[in-house]
């Protein structure tokens, strides 16, 4: 057992809490939206909060935890959905919120610490430059830009700019090594995957150089449709229209809009699905000719409001806020992350809709991959057993469509199910000891595991804690 009076000398100075509850507290994230995470995870807890409010004091932090054996799992505000900065071996919480300065704006990009929260730093490049961030989380005003990076992959802008590992949507990223005396890594270009997407198991991320684009006084749009199908292919269509400028392009079947958006509800009809966007103001009259030329009705324009007032942004409803709406209402529900790729996505998607009808209910994002159209699914499923889940998960595999399971806490179970040799490379050179956010990275801690065996990773040490409870 590490003797963490000794660890709290030796960190003197720096921002420590133990309370039990707050330790806790700090500790989760939104694991339970996952009936799977939310039994596994249930007894996983740090030992001690740490808030360092600078590098140096990360310096310290991960040099006093490499002397003592000591795992360290990086957090910024907890709004990831899989466990990602969930200590699993207890340890240090590492919460780097109070590292929120913006140190620079330039034209076209920004230098920002990792803890600061996303619509601040868009409120800030606004306010000093007339720019925004390209692309943020639904959760944008309360994720933090280090979280996006190490655990995001897309969000609202993703139609324009694509992914976070896209190259050029990352610029560069300062990261502090987990040895006995931790270096500093300026990471660019091609290296940087080595640590966007990493849970922060192989450095701690301390600086955040993104790109920016002109802001726009974005105008929310909601086209109501009579099917899913039918919303999926306008949506589609829309996607392809060069020269109108989005950001946010989403498909939500019925019933969830109705039943579930209900600050928007005088704006939804009976039984429709919903198109979300979100739309740059100098193209409305545009979108305006285009939907007159699909014969689509326009419900909602948020600029045609009088008053904004109780009325959340349409980007609220989308992503995995469409999930966060209906678990409020309906705690069974839960929900998939799944890859239609181009050029049969919209068939994909309506394929799967046929199959499963109101068990899974379809939930699409527009984005640009490889500079092509495609749809990432976001579908609610009605969870009944695990069983069940499973078997829905390989009938979309099946069916072409790739699963990148929001059921597990590893980077590879909930991604390509493959060993990503750079990041485990960079894990080898950075943290020798396998100390950073342990258990996350199944190359790390077992080479020999058989992604085509069908069987789900435990980490050893999350067994232990649960046969000891």
């Amino acid at each position: 057992m590490p003797d963490y009076d000794a660890i709290k000398r030796d960190l003197e100075g720096i921002a420590i809490e133990d309370n039990p509850q707050l330790v806790l507290q700090k500790s989760r994230d939104f694991y339970w939206y996952s009936p799977v995470l939310k039994e596994q995870l249930a007894n996983v807890k740090g030992d001690l909060l740490v808030s360092p409010a600078n590098e140096k004091e990360v310096i310290q932090v991960l040099k006093v935890a490499y002397a003592h054996g000591v795992p360290v799992t990086a957090r910024g505000t907890g709004t990831g959905n899989y466990g990602q900065a969930m200590p699993l071996s207890g340890g240090i919480v590492l919460s780097l919120a109070n590292m929120n300065k913006v140190k620079a704006i330039h034209t076209g990009r920004v230098i920002a610490e990792p803890g600061i929260v996303m619509s601040k730093l868009d409120e800030i490049t606004r306010a000093e430059s007339g720019q925004e961030v390209r692309f943020h989380p639904s959760t944008n005003k309360t994720a933090t830009l280090g979280g996006f990076v190490a655990g995001g992959s897309g969000g609202v802008g993703s139609i324009t700019w694509g992914g976070l590992r896209d190259l050029g949507n990352i610029l560069r990223l300062r990261v502090v090594t987990m040895e006995a005396e931790p270096r500093v890594l300026e990471l660019t270009g091609l290296d940087l995957h080595k640590v966007s997407h990493a849970y922060g198991t192989n450095g701690i991320i301390t600086e955040v150089e993104i790109p920016l684009a002109p802001a726009y006084d974005w105008v929310d749009v909601m086209v109501g449709c009579a099917s899913f199908a039918e919303a999926a292919r306008f949506a589609d269509a829309l996607a392809h229209q060069n020269g109108i400028l989005l950001k946010e392009l989403a498909v939500i079947a019925a019933p969830v809009p109705e039943l579930y958006f209900t600050r928007h509800k005088n704006w939804i009809g009976e039984g429709q699905s919903v198109v979300l966007t979100m739309v740059a103001p100098f193209a409305m009259d545009a979108f305006a000719a285009f939907c007159a030329t699909r014969k689509a009705e326009i419900s909602f324009r948020s600029d045609k409001l009088e008053s904004r007032k109780g009325i959340p942004e349409v980007y609220e409803l989308a992503w995995n806020h469409t999930t966060l709406r209906a678990l409020k209402v309906d705690p069974t529900f839960t929900y998939l992350q799944v890859q239609y790729a181009s050029p049969d996505h919209v068939q994909k998607a309506v394929r799967m809709a046929e199959i499963f009808g109101d068990e899974v209910i379809g939930h699409l994002e527009f984005m640009k991959f490889d500079g092509e159209i495609q749809a990432a699914g976001l579908p609610l499923v009605r969870f009944t057993t695990v069983e069940r889940l499973e078997e829905i998960m390989r009938i979309h595999e099946e069916n072409g469509c790739p699963i990148f399971n929001p059921h597990r806490y590893t980077l590879e179970e909930g991604g390509m199910k493959q060993t990503d040799q750079v990041q485990l490379a960079f894990k080898r050179e950075t943290d020798p000891k396998g100390l950073l956010n342990p258990g996350k990275m199944i190359a790390w801690d077992n080479p020999d595991f058989d992604f085509n065996a069908g069987k789900t990773y435990l980490f050893p040490g999350l067994a232990a804690l649960s046969a000891a409870e």
